[in-house]
């Protein structure tokens, strides 16, 4: 049987719960969400309660992490629903602020990031990762959590967050967990609900990209000019016409490859109809 979870909406009472816990020696794990929640982030949160005594789960939908043409005010809102979901798998504590409650008059809502924000979400969405960064980094010092979740579907923010953790000398692991996909390879994400049925289907063409590339990989290819234009041709051939990017990065630096080596990833970001998704998959060279 399900047990909800404890809903906090204010700092003061986060604190005093999370006091208590530790006070009992128990291990914290923080989970940021903006919500709209989906069975990839279940996923962490069941990884959280894997690896920590107790989990915490934030709902906080960032004004500043949203560009001033992007969809702040359209992005779902569903707590109630949010809530359902997080206690089928046994969430301990659910931390959902007002943004005047996680950002007092004064408080900075803009981080600046490392240099890992530099290219693709970064230029393309130029105040993205300031707003992720402060919010995070917020998150953090409200919470003290032993260890925090985050998902490889948001590979940049991952390596943003870990540079962040790295160079602060933060006292904080970071799980980053696979990317839950639906049947068809489709990403889960939050926005997939803005998607008509004939977009959701275009929006297949994402996956499909990367597993052409993957799969060339995996017959030797290393060329990094062309592992690109196999995804392209893929975005291309479903109609998808806005294509931000389709990259073929290191793993760690993000810096543009012109060869696969060890640790490489390609990501990419394009639109199906209105809505931008974004994608990854690590592209490993074939064994000799």
């Amino acid at each position: 049987m399900s047990t909800a979870p404890l809903l906090i909406q204010e700092i003061s009472q986060l604190q005093e719960q999370l006091s208590r816990c530790r006070l009992a020696k128990q291990t914290i794990a923080l989970v940021p969400t903006m919500g709209a929640l989906h069975q990839g982030h279940l996923s962490l949160v069941e990884a959280a309660n894997n690896q920590a005594d107790i989990s915490v789960v934030s709902i906080f939908v960032n004004p500043s992490q949203f560009g001033p043409t992007e969809d702040l005010a359209q992005y779902p809102r569903n707590l109630s629903h949010d809530l359902k979901l997080l206690a089928s798998v046994h969430t301990n504590i659910v931390f959902a602020p007002t943004v005047e409650e996680m950002y007092p008059a004064g408080s900075p809502t803009s981080r600046e990031p490392g240099k890992s924000a530099r290219r693709w979400e970064g230029l393309q969405r130029p105040e993205h990762f300031a707003g992720v960064a402060a919010a995070v980094y917020r998150l953090f010092e409200l919470t003290k959590p032993n260890i925090a979740f985050f998902g490889q579907k948001d590979y940049q923010q991952t390596c943003v967050i870990r540079e962040m953790v790295e160079t602060l000398a933060l006292d904080i692991d970071l799980g980053i967990c696979p990317i839950i996909r639906e049947a068809d390879g489709l990403a889960m994400s939050s926005r997939n609900l803005y998607l008509s049925p004939a977009q959701r289907q275009q929006a297949t063409a994402l996956y499909r990209g990367l597993q052409a590339a993957f799969h060339a990989v995996q017959q030797g290819e290393v060329d990094a000019n062309i592992l690109i234009q196999l995804a392209r041709q893929q975005l291309e051939d479903a109609g998808i016409d806005r294509i931000d990017y389709v990259a073929v990065v290191d793993g760690v630096s993000l810096e543009p490859l012109h060869q696969i080596n060890a640790n490489t990833f390609m990501l990419l970001a394009a639109y199906a109809g209105d809505t931008r998704l974004i994608d990854n998959l690590a592209l490993q060279p074939s064994p000799l």
